[in-house]
């Protein structure tokens, strides 16, 4: 009996260039579940530490620890939101996830695998960059 794939509905893009970025499989992990909850218009996501980690199977520090991570090597932009309590108060809400464009993230990979050559060609001459 074979299966068929029930078109796009059940599968969501994964850009194959990010197995270019020396991500760990952590890192890809919670980048893949962000991915997957992201609305394809607007690039966010909202998911809770908590949420991500019972998807991934991960605590809330480890998570925390890739989505620093990503934000790091550019591919997700991070900022805080606010919700309003029903007694009219203000807390803080689920952080606000934006996937950024895969280019800026490969360009800034090349920029910093650049500076560590650069570097290390300069430790082994014994010399410094200007």
């Amino acid at each position: 009996m074979s299966r068929k794939r029930d078109g796009a509905r059940n599968f969501f893009p994964m850009p194959q260039k990010i197995f270019n970025l020396g991500m760990n499989a952590g890192e890809i992990a919670v980048y893949a579940y962000l991915m997957f909850r992201e609305n394809r218009k607007t690039y966010q996501c909202y998911p809770s530490y908590r949420t991500i980690g019972d998807a991934v199977g991960m605590s809330r520090n480890t998570v925390k620890k890739y989505v620093d991570a990503l934000v790091e090597k550019k591919l997700i932009y991070v900022e805080p939101t606010k919700v309003k309590t029903q007694d009219g108060g203000v807390r803080n809400g689920n952080l606000l996830y934006t996937i950024r464009p895969l280019e800026a993230a490969l360009e800034y990979h090349l920029e910093q695998q650049m500076k560590a050559y650069s570097q290390q060609t300069f430790a082994q001459q014994g010399t410094s960059p200007v």
